[in-house]
Parts: C-alpha cells; structure tokens; sequence
C-alpha cells in the first residue's frame, strides 16, 4: 500500500465551519471514501493550512472513482466555498506531495 499527502487552505474565517463540516461528514462521503479505496485518512491543521494524508494501493483508480463519483462531486461543492483547492490538471486530483523521508 501507498502512502500520499496533499496541501489545502481554508478560507479566512471559515475554520469554525470546516471543522463544523467535517465532525458531521455525510455517511455517504465517508462510505464513498472506503470505496475509492482510501484508507488510513488522516487530515491535520495548522492556521489556515491543512495537510491530508492517506493510503491506497492503486492511486490512479482511486483518483478516477472520486472523480467520476456524484456524492464526491456534492462534496467538493459543498466544500468549495470554505476552501482554496489547487488541483493538478495531470491527475484532476489536488497537488500531490513528494515523499521526502520514511522512518519504519
């Protein structure tokens, strides 16, 4: 399995809303996350800056459900407001982080 990372901001002033959203996340998105294939999906904060970490063993199908998936779609919506997103036109898939170090 693949670990990978990515880099978000929330918008000023929207921090109380993000955490609001995400302590009442929809069943739905929550379940269309396990089926994409993410696993292990961690989500820190610091200020305005969030950092995502997950696993999958097959980044490219996984990024290929989200995509094409409706509850994913509602979600990125719901979101967009509260959110600055940066998404790489080569995967449609927020900026991925390169690995810089591993301790086991």
């Amino acid at each position: 399995m693949a670990s990978y990372a990515w880099v978000l901001k929330i918008r000023p002033g929207y921090e109380d809303e993000y955490r609001r959203r995400h302590d009442k996340i929809w069943p739905d998105m929550s379940e269309t996350l396990n089926r994409s294939g993410i696993r292990n999906y961690h989500i820190f904060k610091h200020g305005l800056t969030l950092f995502g970490y997950f696993e999958t063993d097959d980044f490219t199908a996984t990024a290929a459900f989200l995509e094409d998936n409706e509850v994913n779609r509602r979600w990125s919506e719901y979101m967009a407001p509260i959110m600055e997103v940066d998404i790489d036109p080569a995967t449609r898939f927020p900026y991925l982080l390169p690995k810089q170090f591993s301790h086991a």
